[in-house]
């Protein structure tokens, strides 16, 4: 494998340019430097380049070594350069840099409005900003929410508005092990979101539309009726449309997470998969056109230019924008006559998709994808060759199965850090549903093609939602098995290295009977379960109190050691957006389950935990004054009472007072001056995110 991994790093010298590109766009996010530093850098290692390429030939091979280091600063501080100039805060016309407040904003609809449970919601590009009687011309994104009226339908792609509201810029939960939707919402460039009730925006004449971004929304708009009318059955339709265009709006959540639950969730996300089937098709329709040479040139623009499309249909998404960057590279190549390495073609697309945005770094799906990918490679044939079978639908089962199986190897690591599960089964599930998946995207591919004749479609559409039911239905029933997921598992980032570095060592180990490949695995097998072992003592010793921050509600956990105990809204506890959204993270994360608590007691709004007294004021009520107060380590107050901090604290001596997220904006005001009069130490979960308290 040494010699394989020395052929590799010969043959895809772009790997070479992108580990120093990565590592640039790392250091950039997390120290985030000036751009000043990294063109000092910059220009100080080019003209080092430039003068060691001037220099006599024996010196230069001498100093060799100087060139590499050289080569690696320019493209280090080219990704940090390219991190610096993506974010959207470092831009001197983003809006945020200019104050909104009692400003008129004016802004343009991106993209055609999603209706939500309580409101519609949708993108906008921020164009303008009044100030001093003027429009200073800005950029940015930002979330618009319209109110649901039946009476009038919320602006569409293309509308121009100016909002009466105030932005409200996009904050986290904070809730512990929470996802960072501040972040994955600062990655797309939009950091500020607004409700916007009727009265509260004017809608400007004329639309601002892209010819391109309307052609593509008019296309998706056909397909989506296409599949809606032929189609039937609401599951069905949500899975029939995320599966042929990335659409997720009509999803089923709970389908979606038994997708997720069962490793088969990559089947829904437009991927590799998905334009290869396209890509062998197009290879087979116009095969007849390789026959004449002057024809010859129309088959790779032709299979090109439909992958694009199919890519910037689908949303542009960086999974599928992969797929395409690659393929092109491929399709390039056979133009040229020339058979490139697959390890350089990786290399070359995430290469070119990082240059066009660092951000997708951080993407799970953009990591998966590479990953997944690497490891087929890498896995598949040493896999493959363990069986030799003669049947040919035997040895075809075998070979799909041996591509699941490459596949997981190096993607375990990630899936178990981003997703805290493993799917038990996800042998069996990506066997039923990788073929039934891929026969429905060219059945669904065939019925847009015959849409026109009603007769031909009907009939496909009822194949198609038979298949769609079956695949749905396999699924939901393999994740309804008890022992389906193994969940609940939580490793931090140095433990998700050591595992990977532990794979890779195991396949050297297996692959080219190195027995450094052994000790490499063990020694990091025994790294990995040191750190988990020290996780698990810390995780046993804890004490702690969370409140979660959830609007409208009052929900905490206590925790002590392994076990847990929930107070709050009952119902929270028990739905599934709540529990995987808001608690199961946390937990997660403090490795508990629902258990016994000692030292705990709870008398009414009463609570004793360790050393620790907790009084909970929820209902308003009145309390006498008292000549030796009583001392309160934490006093929350939840929901609206009709309660005054100042009579409050002539009964107790508050040491922490907490505001949860049932209580109102203006209620918080009143409760926040009057704790700054008395000088009482305040924390409001709606302004912080999750408060978190030590118990002992």
């Amino acid at each position: 494998m040494q010699s394989r991994g020395i052929a590799i790093w010969k043959k895809a010298p772009f790997l070479r340019l992108l580990l120093p590109l990565i590592a640039g766009i790392i250091i950039q996010w997390y120290i985030q430097q000036s751009s000043v530093t990294w063109c000092f850098v910059f220009i100080l290692s080019f003209l080092s380049f430039v003068i060691l390429f001037y220099l006599p030939s024996f010196s230069k091979f001498r100093l060799s070594y100087l060139n590499g280091i050289c080569i690696s600063l320019i493209f280090f501080s080219t990704g940090s350069l390219l991190t610096w100039h993506q974010d959207i805060r470092n831009n001197p016309n983003w809006f945020g840099n200019i104050s909104t407040e009692d400003n008129l904003v004016e802004v343009t609809v991106q993209e055609p409005v999603v209706e939500k449970t309580r409101s519609f919601k949708a993108l906008a590009s921020v164009n303008a900003v009044k100030k001093n009687n003027s429009f200073i011309a800005v950029t940015g994104n930002i979330i618009l929410y319209f109110e649901k009226d039946s009476s009038t339908q919320p602006p569409g792609y293309g509308s121009r508005l100016i909002l009466l509201k105030q932005l409200q810029p996009i904050k986290n939960s904070g809730n512990p092990g929470g996802f960072d939707y501040k972040q994955y919402c600062l990655f797309q460039d939009i950091t500020h979101q607004v409700f916007l009730k009727k009265g509260e925006f004017i809608l400007i004449a004329g639309k601002k539309e892209s010819v391109l971004k309307k052609f593509l929304f008019s296309i998706r708009e056909k397909v989506l009726n296409i599949l809606r009318i032929n189609i039937h059955g609401e599951k069905e339709q949500g899975l029939a449309e995320a599966l042929l265009i990335g659409y997720k709006d009509d999803l089923d959540k709970n389908l979606l997470q038994s997708y997720s639950n069962t490793g088969v969730v990559h089947i829904v996300a437009i991927s590799g998969l998905h334009l290869g089937l396209i890509y062998g098709l197009l290879i087979q329709l116009l095969k007849p056109l390789r026959k004449r040479k002057s024809f010859r040139w129309i088959q790779p623009v032709v299979i090109i230019l439909s992958l694009w499309l199919f890519s910037l249909l689908a949303g542009a998404q960086p999974s599928v924008l992969r797929s395409a960057v690659m393929f092109t590279c491929i399709v390039s190549g056979e133009i040229l006559g020339r058979k490139t390495s697959i390890y350089n073609t990786l290399a070359l697309s995430a290469f070119i998709l990082l240059c066009y945005n660092p951000f997708w770094l951080w993407d799970v799906g953009f990591q998966l994808s590479y990953v997944a990918v690497l490891s087929i490679v890498i896995f598949m044939r040493p896999i493959y060759n363990l069986l030799y079978i003669k049947n040919k639908i035997l040895d075809l089962i075998w070979k799909l199965n041996a591509v699941t199986l490459s596949a997981q190897i190096l993607t375990t690591p990630l899936s178990l850090y981003h997703f805290h599960r493993f799917p038990n089964l996800f042998l069996f599930t990506n066997f039923i549903a990788v073929p039934l998946s891929s026969l429905i995207l060219l059945g669904e591919i065939l019925l847009c093609t015959i849409s026109l004749i009603p007769q031909l479609a009907i009939l496909i559409g009822k194949i198609l939602t038979w298949l769609v039911w079956l695949m749905n239905t396999s699924i939901e029933r393999i994740d309804s098995i008890p022992f389906s997921v193994w969940e609940g598992i939580r490793i931090t980032i140095p433990q998700t290295i050591l595992l990977i570095i532990a794979t890779v060592g195991m396949s050297y180990w297996l692959i080219e009977k190195v027995k450094t490949g052994l000790f490499v695995n063990l020694f990091s097998l025994l790294f990995f379960f040191v750190l988990r072992a020290h996780s698990f003592i810390e995780a046993n010793n804890q004490q702690k109190l969370v409140v979660y921050n959830i609007p409208r509600h009052v929900a905490m956990d206590v925790i002590a050691g392994r076990n847990y105990l929930y107070i709050g809204d009952p119902h929270l506890n028990d739905d599934d957006f709540n529990l995987n959204f808001h608690f199961r993270p946390s937990r997660i994360l403090n490795r508990v389950s629902a258990g016994g608590i000692s030292n705990f007691s709870q008398n009414g709004n009463c609570i004793r935990c360790c050393t620790k007294r907790i009084l909970i004021i929820s209902k308003s009520i009145t309390f006498n004054p008292l000549l030796t107060k009583l001392n309160i380590d934490l006093l929350i107050l939840s929901g609206n009472p009709k309660i005054r901090i100042t009579d409050l604290a002539q009964t107790f001596n508050i040491r922490q007072l907490l505001m949860d997220g049932s209580a109102q904006l203006w209620k918080l005001n009143s409760w926040k001056k009057e704790c700054d009069s008395l000088h009482i130490p305040y924390y409001n979960v709606n302004e912080k995110g999750a408060f978190v308290m030590s118990l002992r």
